[in-house]
């Protein structure tokens, strides 16, 4: 599968509820990850979730926030047609306009070193995944 670019003024935003069903997606969001924004809303925001990317991210993740506190890392995501694209998150916990409590996510894109760090690290983190379990 193929690479896709960010623009590096692209800003990826999407709001989900407290068990990461998405409640919202911006017009960016939908474009890279190949989606209509009817396709997402309602769906899980591991959708996108990239098999390349170790349990042990997205667990630090949810504890993370799930505390109360915002979450930063760089994160692989997969498009709807397989191909993939590099984003740098930041989460937050926050309450809706409705009152309803929920997380944003906030993407931008990442640097070539950001990116070639980040595979490394992940592969490693995902043969000890396998390793361990």
């Amino acid at each position: 599968m193929a690479e896709i670019h960010l623009d590096t003024k692209a800003f990826l935003v999407s709001e989900t509820d407290t068990k990461g069903i998405i409640r919202f997606a911006n017009d960016e969001f939908c474009h890279y990850a190949g989606y209509t924004v009817e396709e997402l809303i309602g769906k899980p925001h591991n959708i996108v979730r990239h098999p390349d990317m170790p349990k042990a991210a997205f667990a630090d993740l949810w504890q993370t926030i799930k505390s109360g506190k915002r979450w930063r890392g760089f994160v692989k995501n997969r498009a709807k047609n397989g191909d993939y694209y590099w984003v740098f998150a930041t989460v937050y916990p926050f309450t809706s306009c409705d009152g309803e409590p929920g997380f944003i996510s906030c993407r931008r894109t990442v640097s070539d070193m950001e990116k070639e760090k980040y595979e490394k690290l992940y592969k490693e983190m995902r043969a000890k995944e396998c390793h361990n379990g």
